[in-house]
């Protein structure tokens, strides 16, 4: 293994997403509710909480809180604010009807007519000895909670409001893991049209990672390196980061960017995400350096490893054993899990942890998420990027309805077989425009680490 001079493939964007039909959102509601098994369901969601929500309709509150509201007759309805109200539009759930919950505005807007969200979920048909299946934005495990009575990760006047309309907080449970647990979640499985739509946003993502990495120029500041990116003001899922620190000093890789002038010899990290897919580079800001690249090349070897042994019907925890396993050669662990689901939020859940029995399915969203440690400070390695799995027919119906992402998807397959030496399983669709593109030296960019020669 060793660097050598490649290029990215050039795969050219495309301007218009896929969407996602109609049909899809109203079959993943009746899913919900199905599987539910309550006479309400009611999915919580806000500006940094709402992939539920996006989920389910293709909506997501700016400013305020909402709540989707699924009922015994059909009922569809979203209970949002006075500056979200007329936006419900914008959703493409079949059937959607904006209802009004003033409690849900900024402070100091008007609460003239619908102040009081209890009252409200009456008015929607809420009563006394209904059940209501609710969904936050994740769910607690046994070990994290010996309470009396059920905790949710929902605002308590929204969890108080839900119980007084239907007679108590006996009423309630916990329906979460319905859509975010990782063996059969309903987020957790994508069809071929969330596959699509998904590859179009992790595409961008990759490509504006790309363009920090490889434009980066000694003596730039973080905000100059970082606006490289060319962000088109597509909404992110996650905030720009940027972060780069002197030998000695400590990365903060969650920060973004600041005046902070870098300089030959620091390390950094930058990632951009947006929803459906994250990237993230992190490297050394010179254009060579034998002990780092040392550690670069035990920490790719995990990299290759993870691409390697994940397939349709592997159990995480082989996943997470073989990753830590090669990593321990090179001194290194993981410090989270490596290798999570992905999707509206960029962090759904998980199957990959120690000891676990999980299998991978046709259509999982994953991130390809190694973090190294420990690293010297001043130091940073990442190469993170996402994938899905897809068995024959899947790939085959993604092939017939969107043949272009279908070739794509395998031209960056060629690519890393062809150019780095390393063999991709068919049933592993690599969505990022980079894949397994590592350059460890970013004044060097153009030097990538492969197993050809």
């Amino acid at each position: 293994m060793g660097l050598r001079p490649i290029a990215p493939p050039q795969i050219a964007l495309d301007d218009t997403r896929p969407l996602i039909p109609e049909a899809v959102f109203a079959a993943r509601c009746d899913a919900l509710y199905a599987r539910a098994g309550t006479r309400w369901v009611a999915v919580y969601a806000d500006r940094e909480h709402a992939a539920n929500l996006a989920f389910l309709t293709d909506f997501d509150p700016r400013f305020e809180e909402a709540l989707l509201l699924l009922g015994p007759s059909g009922e569809r309805l979203l209970l949002t604010g006075n500056e979200n109200v007329s936006h419900v539009a914008l959703g493409r759930l079949p059937g959607l009807e904006a209802v009004l919950c003033q409690s849900f505005s900024l402070m100091a807007q008007w609460r003239d007519s619908a102040p009081n969200l209890s009252r409200v979920l009456a008015d929607c048909g809420v009563q006394a000895g209904d059940s209501i299946g609710v969904a936050g934005w994740k769910y607690l495990a046994p070990v994290e909670w010996d309470g009396p009575a059920q905790s949710y990760f929902v605002p308590a006047y929204v969890i108080d409001s839900l119980a007084r309309a239907a007679g108590g907080t006996d009423a309630l449970s916990d329906v979460t893991a319905v859509l975010m647990n990782p063996l059969d979640g309903l987020r957790a499985i994508l069809d071929v049209h969330g596959i699509a739509h998904a590859e179009w946003a992790a595409q961008r993502s990759s490509v504006a990672v790309w363009n920090i990495v490889s434009g980066y120029r000694e003596g730039d500041s973080e905000f100059q390196a970082a606006a490289r990116m060319g962000h088109d003001g597509l909404a992110m899922n996650v905030h720009p980061m940027f972060s780069s620190a002197a030998p000695g000093t400590a990365i903060l890789g969650m920060r973004s960017p600041t005046a902070r002038r870098t300089a030959r010899g620091d390390g950094a990290t930058t990632c951009v995400s947006f929803p459906g897919g994250l990237t993230a580079r992190a490297g050394m800001l010179d254009s060579g350096n034998d002990a780092f690249l040392e550690v670069a090349r035990g920490y790719y070897a995990a990299q290759i490893a993870w691409y390697e042994t994940a397939g349709l019907g592997t159990r995480g925890g082989e996943i997470e054993a073989v990753v830590r396993e090669v990593l321990e050669r090179a001194g290194l662990r993981s410090m989270l899990n490596p290798g999570h689901l992905t999707g509206y939020d960029e962090w759904v859940h998980s199957p990959v942890f120690p000891g676990s029995e999980l299998p991978i399915a046709s259509g999982m969203p994953f991130q390809v998420d190694i973090i190294p440690a420990p690293l010297p400070d001043g130091q940073a390695l990442n190469c993170e990027d996402p994938v899905t799995f897809a068995d024959a027919a899947l790939r085959a119906e993604l092939a017939a309805l969107y043949p272009k992402v279908a070739e794509r998807c395998e031209a960056r397959r060629r690519f890393v077989a062809q150019e780095l030496g390393i063999e991709v399983a068919p049933d592993l669709l690599l969505m990022s425009n980079t894949p397994l593109c590592l350059a460890p030296f970013w004044l060097a960019s153009d030097q990538l680490l492969a197993l050809t020669d």
